[in-house]
């Protein structure tokens, strides 16, 4: 699995494409071949870019769910609206569905963020809203999440 790394500013054209930028898209090479998986994501009001294999993983672990329990499957429906396959294109561009870019609220200029393997796709301004909204206590969060973790000496 690749650690994708990197923040992007880009634009999106009116029919929902936009181009991904060199960088990024040399990180991504590896998996142009099998594509990708775009979504809705679960806590923002953002998009999600799985690789293939990542989504294949994350789609064993939701299939183990008992579809026969009511939270489950209502999780499994909500979970995968909207989700659609998409790949780049030879031009090195990747085409939003305009269902996914009206859930995301996403206007012209939008902010391609590495985040645990996937790339988040954001509109610019609720990135950056979302940026500062955390940015205060940032530092008790990681304390909370991260602080339990032996790393081995690194800090």
């Amino acid at each position: 699995m690749v650690n994708l790394i990197g923040t992007y500013e880009c634009k999106v054209d009116a029919k929902g494409r936009l181009m991904v930028p060199a960088p990024l898209k040399k990180q991504l090479s590896p998996m142009l071949q099998d594509g990708f998986v775009l979504k809705r994501a679960v806590f923002q009001p953002c998009l999600e870019l799985y690789p293939m294999e990542r989504w294949e993983k994350m789609m064993a672990k939701i299939n183990s769910l008992n579809p026969f329990l009511k939270k489950n499957n209502d999780f499994i429906r909500t979970f995968t609206a909207g989700v659609r396959t998409v790949e780049v294109d030879a031009n090195g561009r990747l085409l939003i569905p305009k269902d996914l870019v009206a859930f995301a609220k996403i206007d012209k200029e939008i902010v391609l963020a590495s985040a645990a393997g996937i790339i988040e796709i954001w509109d610019k301004d609720k990135y950056e809203a979302t940026l500062n909204a955390t940015a205060g206590d940032f530092g008790a969060l990681a304390e909370e999440v991260m602080g339990n973790i032996d790393f081995d000496g690194i800090s």
